[in-house]
């Protein structure tokens, strides 16, 4: 079984840092892509920064410049950089990623992990 587990998460005040880390466990053959996505109360999902097996990273507009994804293959580990920190900022981040987990897995399946709550005060 695949599991995604978030750390990082808490307050700080804007203009602060935090930075999430995301570790992927379990029947993994590989992953093809993994990021970042955030809720915030009375918001749809969006996508934060994601990234793929080739290393192409997408951001929202709303935080290029400010965060910095990255990704640990040896580890199964991303990380979200978090800088420069606006009150907007706040919401649940939830680490998803791609996952094959075999190799007749062609497709493979998205996994989600259970959020951590990133809170930036004004």
């Amino acid at each position: 079984q695949v599991q995604l587990v978030e750390s990082g998460g808490g307050l700080v005040q804007a203009g602060g840092s935090l930075r999430l880390s995301c570790a992927a466990s379990g029947s993994i053959f590989s992953i093809n892509a993994m990021g970042w996505y955030r809720q915030a109360p009375g918001k749809q999902r969006e996508l934060v920064a994601f990234s793929t097996i080739y290393g192409s990273i997408t951001y929202a507009d709303s935080v290029k410049g400010r965060f910095t994804l990255s990704r640990d293959n040896a580890k199964n580990t991303v990380y979200l950089q978090m800088n420069s920190l606006r009150p907007e900022d706040t919401a649940v981040y939830t680490c998803s990623a791609l996952i094959r987990t075999g190799y007749s897995d062609y497709g493979g399946m998205d996994y989600w992990g259970k959020g951590t709550l990133v809170t930036v005060s004004s």
